[in-house]
């Protein structure tokens, strides 16, 4: 269903070139006719209302029901940030959150978590991008174990929906099952082609999109 918060982020993904069609290589080796990439949000703008978005659904999900939020270095760190401002923001809940180094600091405080310190037991959320292929989920999941913290959910941008490793499952449904996660899409691709159609978007662009769908993704 083509919820009001779908619609604007789908608009919102279109104005800043986060959507982009034309032809694209995934890491996969797939050609896909359509890419996502959350790396052109680059404004205040839009990082306010993409905060605002996420910090919807974790409230809709979960509401104040965890301790700390993590997001993965680099594109994870702004959205993290972002959420937690908009959960203040916008609904008066206060939650603290925590990024990674790529790089270990050996010097000052050393170490390679920015932010709050997580405590043994504690719920941790994680705000992500997107999911491709789960390593950057694994290695966030590696990062947290060290606190022996509980982390229970992940919310994403979009889900492309297309199969990972079988064609029985999708890479996200992958991700999930194998390390007991929940995760959230704010978007998946079939929101992104219904509204695409609504609003009367080039004809050739969804005819190419339901081509690779129909070949890559789960129905």
């Amino acid at each position: 269903m083509l919820t009001k918060e779908k619609k604007e982020l789908i608009d919102l993904m279109l104005e800043a070139g986060v959507l982009r069609f034309g032809e694209f290589t995934l890491k996969s080796g797939r050609v896909s006719p359509y890419f996502i990439n959350t790396g052109n949000y680059k404004s205040g703008k839009h990082l306010a209302a993409l905060g605002r978005l996420y910090a919807g659904m974790v409230k809709r999900t979960l509401g104040d029901e965890f301790d700390a939020m993590f997001g993965p270095a680099y594109k994870g760190i702004p959205l993290v940030a972002a959420c937690s401002v908009a959960l203040w923001e916008h609904f008066h809940i206060e939650k603290p959150y925590l990024f990674n180094r790529k790089e270990e600091k050996d010097h000052g405080e050393g170490g390679s978590i920015v932010g709050y310190v997580p405590k043994e037991g504690e719920r941790i959320i994680i705000i992500e991008d997107v999911i491709s292929s789960g390593l950057s989920t694994r290695e966030s999941l590696s990062i947290l174990k060290y606190y022996n913290v509980k982390v229970t959910d992940m919310f994403i941008s979009a889900d492309r929906m297309e199969y990972g490793q079988t064609r029985d499952k999708t890479a996200l449904m992958e991700v999930s099952e194998l390390f007991d996660l929940k995760v959230h899409p704010l978007v998946n691709v079939d929101d992104i082609r219904d509204w695409l159609v609504d609003t009367g978007w080039d004809a050739k662009d969804i005819e190419r999109m339901d081509e690779y769908r129909a070949k890559y993704c789960a129905r």
